[in-house]
């Protein structure tokens, strides 16, 4: 988009839109579910932002106008997480106008994207926001149709890589909790972060996703993956299942009346039509080892592993993590859960030894808690929901922030992996 097609003379009050906009927008796919935050500094052009949003193609887009500005966006990211996209809205000079987007900057994520609307025609202004990594920049006035046509540009580009990012969870070997912390987590991205997730069960013969959510969906992964050819972003959008504001799922029929034996990419156009569709994807792998499981896995952007601390679990974990690590030479390792850590007198290899013949570092170690854990199942609760106070609360919440790369692992002495690794390390025998 060049600086002399930025500047439109359509409607900005709600008026009649012209047949020139009514092509343009028949052209648009619908933007994917991904959360906007606008800062306006006119009714001129707060009003067609919000028109934006009441548009069919943004129907799976979170939109929250705010008015104030650049500043009004600087106080609120101080304490708030930054959105999948900005829109700012600013009637300062060039040189000021960089000046805020710096002080801007110290707050937002690195992943979030910024479109501005100004009002100066220069294209020297507009190099510099581009060179600074501004995803557009817009010329007030503006209509609904440059807005959803701005996001539509930077979310739907069919030449772009799938904008989702994939997490697979599985575990090292069966009731080690993985499905449980995947729904936690998801729903601590979703939460925190206020991005749209979406959670996969793949286990569809005996998956707990529908029952952790309380959800009982008439469908769901099963009609996608035995009609590949019908999936796109509109089928997938059917049958997705609305836990939370910013939580979907794909539930598993969780039924034996069929079996379940799938080709190794069985699940590639669910997965890559999913990544399209929202910012983050949690992957319930069940702990199978099949053609189609293997696949997910390497494909994954990242894969993150549960184990116990016991010696089969340690000896599956070794082989995946080698497995891994073989299939995926330019990726990093996976990372490792500890679960169910301090179960009253059983013996347990302690963290550092668990972890040493795997050269990876525990990314958390979770404490054995089964009140929290039983009630939050029983009720179809997540454990923020049950206690959101509990120190296993907040290490849920620590690796939703590594996982989205707001943070590295620490090892804190304080509640969460410090005093549990040293409580578990005390336990060891």
């Amino acid at each position: 988009m060049t600086m002399s097609n930025l500047a439109y003379d359509a409607p900005v009050d709600g008026g009649d839109t012209s047949q020139q906009d009514i092509a343009a927008m028949q052209a648009l796919r619908p933007v994917p579910r991904i959360s906007i935050q606008a800062f306006c500094e006119t009714e001129g052009v707060a009003s067609p932002v919000r028109l934006a949003g009441d548009d069919r193609r943004m129907a799976k887009a979170h939109l929250k106008v705010h008015m104030g500005g650049i500043a009004t966006a600087i106080e609120f990211y101080q304490s708030a997480p930054t959105p999948n996209l900005i829109l700012l809205e600013s009637r300062s000079e060039p040189k000021q106008l960089l000046e805020q987007l710096a002080q801007l900057s110290e707050y937002c994520d690195p992943s979030s994207k910024v479109v501005v609307i100004g009002h100066y025609n220069d294209v020297g202004l507009y190099r510099e926001l581009i060179r600074s990594g501004i995803s557009e920049y817009v010329i007030a006035p503006v209509s609904m149709t440059d807005i959803v046509s701005v996001v539509s540009s930077i979310f739907v580009d069919p030449e772009a890589e799938p904008i989702g990012r994939s997490i697979a969870f599985i575990g090292a070997k069966g009731g080690v909790g993985s499905s449980t912390i995947a729904h936690n987590v998801a729903w601590a991205m979703s939460s925190l972060f206020k991005s749209e997730v979406v959670v996969a069960d793949l286990d569809l013969a005996f998956g707990t996703a529908n029952i952790n959510f309380d959800q009982d969906p008439a469908q769901g992964i099963a009609e996608a993956v035995f009609s590949p050819e019908r999936v796109d972003e509109v089928y997938l959008d059917r049958l997705l299942a609305q836990c939370a504001e910013h939580l979907s799922l794909l539930a598993a029929p969780s039924t034996l009346e069929r079996v379940y034996d799938f080709d190794p990419d069985a699940f590639s156009q669910l997965i890559d039509t999913a990544q399209r569709s929202a910012p983050l994807l949690v992957l319930d792998v069940p702990h199978i080892w099949s053609g189609w499981s293997k696949s997910i896995l390497v494909k994954a952007d990242e894969v993150v592993i549960t184990a116990t601390p016991e010696l089969a679990n340690l000896r599956n974990t070794k082989n995946m993590v080698d497995m891994l690590k073989r299939l995926r030479p330019n990726d990093p390792p996976p990372r490792l859960v500890i679960n169910q850590a301090g179960v009253p007198k059983r013996p347990e290899i302690g963290p550092t030894d668990f972890s040493e013949p795997l050269g990876i570092t525990p990314m958390a170690v979770i404490q054995f808690e089964p009140l929290l854990f039983g009630n939050a199942a029983n009720n179809g609760r997540m454990l923020g929901e049950m206690d959101a106070k509990s120190p296993i609360v907040g290490i849920i919440d620590e690796i939703a922030h590594v996982l989205t790369g707001r943070s590295e692992i620490k090892i804190k002495k304080k509640a969460g992996l410090g005093s549990l690794l040293g409580k578990l390390s005390r336990n060891k025998k």
